[in-house]
C-alpha cells in the first residue's frame, strides 16, 4: 500500500533538491510517473495481476533495481539509479534516506517527447537512415543479450505451443464480437500447420542461440531518436515476456509499424536488421510472430469489453480497436512465405480489381493493373479519361499487348526478389493466361486464376457509378461491356487447384476466405 501522503508530497515543485518550476503525474495500470523538470521519478504501484507482484515494499524495490539493470542495456545514460522516499524523525517524508523508507522508485532523465519514434513517424521525419540506426542499436543488443538455461526453455515448441494454447482459450468469449469466428478458426489452424511443420526450425533456433534476453516490449513508443537512439522501459517484471527468439522481437515492432500505417518503414527496419545480423532465417517465422503479438493485442484490448462501466460510445472503441488487430492478425496469417503469381481475370465491372486489392491485402502481395500500367506507359495521367471505340486507340491489341508484355516484366522482377504479385487484368485472350501461366512455371512458383463474375444488372449500376468517379483509372461502360463479353475467351484452360471462379454479386467474403484458405494451405 502507498504511504497515504506520499502522492501527494512528491507532486510540490519545492520537493526536490533541483527546485522544477513544475510537477506532472502521469498514471499507468501500474506506476506512477512524476516528471519534475528535467528527472523522471517512476514509482510502482502495489498491484498484482497475475503476470506481476508489487505487492510488497520489497519487490518494488527488487524491481525497480531490475528496471535499472535491464533498461541499461539499451539506454545506459537515461536510468539513473534507484532512490528511497522515507519518514524522518517528525514524520516529514523525504527524498533519501531517513527514519523508514516508505517507497522507491526508478530515477531517470526525461526525454525529448518531439524526439519519440511515434512523433517522427507522425509527422513524416522517419526515414529509412533512422529505421537503419534502430536496426543496429537492436541487432548489437540481441547480439549480446544472455542466452541459454532457461531462456531457452521459451524458444521451445511446448512453450510456444503453450502460449498460442492460452490465447484461443482466453478469446473464446469474443469470437463474433471482437474476432469473427472464420478468423478464429483460420488462425488456429494455421498455427497448429505451422508448429507442426516448422518443427526442425524452431529447434534449430535455440541450437543457434537465438533465443535471447530480450527487449520485451519493442513498440514506437519505447524508442526515442535524439543524439543517439534510445530504446527504454523493457519488461522488468516477469522473465517469460522478456526471453524470446529475436526473430520475435524484430516482429513485435514491425507488427506495431504495420497497425499504426507504416509499412514501408517496417520493411525497411527488416531489410536492414536482416544487414546488421545476417539471420536471414528469421524470414520464415517473422508473420507467424506477428500473428501472435497482433492477436495478442486484440485480446488485451478485448478484455476492457468486461469492464461493465465502460460507456457505449467506448465500448464501440473498443471493439473496433481489438477488431483491427485480429484483422492484422488473420493478414499474418494468410500471407504467402514464398512468392506467387496470381491473375485476377473477368469482365469490366465484375470487380476484380477490388478483389485484387484485398487479396493482396491478404497475400501481402503486390498488384499491377493493367488499367494504370496501360496508360502509364503512354505518359497519360491514370484518372484522365479516353472513351475509345472497342478495341480502339489506347485499347488496340498492340497496345494491350504492350502493356501485359509490361506486366509479366514487372511482376518477374517483383517475383525474383521474393514478393508475391497479382496482375489484375482482364485477360480475354486464352494466348495472355497462357503467357502469365509460361511466367510463373519459368520463375518456379505457384500460379493461380481468380475469374470475378457478376449479374448483369449489377454491373451496369458499378460502370455507371464508376464513370462519374473523377480518381478511377478504368474507361469501362456499359456498350463496351457488351463487347467485350462477346469478344472473351472462355477460361477452360486450368485444373481447378489453380481456378477459382469468384461471384462478386453477393457473399464475396464467404467466397474470398474459402480460395484465401485454399491458396495458403497449398503454399504455407
Amino acid at each position: 500500500m502507498t504511504h497515504p501522503r506520499l502522492l501527494e508530497t512528491i507532486a510540490d515543485p519545492n520537493f526536490y533538491p533541483h527546485r522544477p518550476d513544475s510537477v506532472e503525474m502521469v498514471q499507468t495500470h501500474i506506476s506512477y510517473v512524476f516528471i519534475a523538470g528535467d528527472i523522471v521519478y517512476k514509482i510502482k504501484k502495489s498491484v498484482n495481476f497475475g503476470f506481476l507482484d508489487f505487492t510488497s515494499l520489497e519487490k518494488r524495490k527488487y524491481y525497480c533495481e531490475e528496471e535499472i539493470r535491464l533498461n541499461r542495456r539499451l539506454a545506459p545514460n537515461i536510468y539513473l539509479d534507484v532512490v528511497a522516499f522515507s519518514e524522518d524523525a517528525q514524520g516529514n517524508i523525504i527524498l533519501g534516506a531517513g527514519e523508514k523508507v516508505v517507497e522507491y522508485a526508478v530515477r531517470m532523465k526525461k526525454l525529448p517527447q518531439d524526439r519519440m519514434l511515434k512523433t517522427l513517424l507522425a509527422n513524416g521525419q522517419a526515414d529509412d537512415k533512422i529505421m537503419d540506426a534502430i536496426a543496429g542499436k537492436i541487432a548489437a543488443f540481441h547480439k549480446l543479450a544472455e542466452t541459454g538455461g532457461r531462456i531457452d526453455e521459451m524458444g521451445s515448441i511446448a512453450t510456444i505451443r503453450h502460449n498460442h494454447k492460452e490465447n484461443f482459450i482466453q478469446t473464446l468469449n469474443y469470437v463474433n464480437t471482437t474476432i469473427p469466428e472464420y478468423q478464429y478458426k483460420f488462425i488456429k489452424e494455421y498455427v497448429e500447420k505451422f508448429l507442426s511443420t516448422k518443427k526442425n526450425l524452431f529447434e534449430k533456433r535455440i541450437t543457434d542461440h537465438k533465443i535471447r534476453d530480450c527487449h520485451g516490449d519493442l513498440h514506437l513508443e519505447h524508442i526515442c531518436v535524439a543524439d543517439e537512439i534510445i530504446i527504454f522501459d523493457c519488461i522488468e517484471f516477469n522473465e517469460r515476456f522478456r526471453f524470446a527468439d529475436t526473430a520475435a522481437e524484430v516482429a513485435f515492432l514491425t507488427m506495431d509499424l504495420d497497425f499504426n500505417g507504416y509499412s514501408r518503414q517496417a520493411d525497411a527496419f527488416v531489410q536492414a536488421y536482416l544487414r546488421y545480423s545476417g539471420d536471414y532465417e528469421m524470414l520464415s517465422l517473422l508473420n507467424f510472430y506477428r500473428c501472435y503479438y497482433a492477436y495478442v493485442r486484440g485480446k488485451v484490448i478485448s478484455f476492457r469489453l468486461d469492464q461493465k462501466e465502460i460507456p457505449a460510445s467506448e465500448r464501440k472503441l473498443i471493439t473496433n480497436t481489438a477488431g483491427r488487430y485480429f484483422d492484422l492478425a488473420t493478414s499474418y496469417a494468410t500471407r504467402l512465405e514464398k512468392p506467387a503469381l496470381i491473375l485476377t481475370a473477368g469482365l469490366m465491372g465484375s470487380g476484380k480489381s477490388y478483389q485484387a486489392r484485398i487479396f493482396a491485402e491478404r497475400f501481402g502481395a503486390a498488384i499491377i493493373r493493367t488499367d494504370v500500367l496501360r496508360k502509364e506507359l503512354l505518359n497519360i495521367t491514370p484518372s484522365t479519361r479516353h472513351y475509345e471505340d472497342f478495341s480502339q486507340g489506347i485499347y488496340s491489341d498492340d497496345i494491350s499487348r504492350r502493356t501485359y508484355d509490361k506486366a509479366y516484366e514487372l511482376a518477374s522482377s517483383q517475383i525474383e526478389h521474393g514478393k508475391s504479385v497479382i496482375i489484375d487484368a482482364s485477360f480475354k485472350r486464352r494466348s495472355e493466361r497462357e503467357k502469365a501461366m509460361n511466367l510463373a512455371r519459368n520463375l518456379e512458383v505457384p500460379f493461380y486464376v481468380i475469374e470475378c463474375t457478376c449479374r448483369e444488372e449489377i454491373v451496369k449500376k458499378r460502370l455507371d457509378t464508376r464513370m462519374r468517379e473523377k480518381d478511377n483509372a478504368s474507361d469501362g461502360r456499359w456498350e463496351i461491356f457488351l463487347e467485350q463479353k462477346k469478344d472473351f475467351d472462355e477460361i477452360r484452360e486450368f485444373p481447378a487447384e489453380n481456378y477459382f471462379v469468384m461471384d462478386t454479386s453477393e457473399n464475396q467474403e464467404f467466397a474470398r476466405q474459402e480460395i484465401i484458405r485454399i491458396i495458403r494451405n497449398q503454399n504455407g
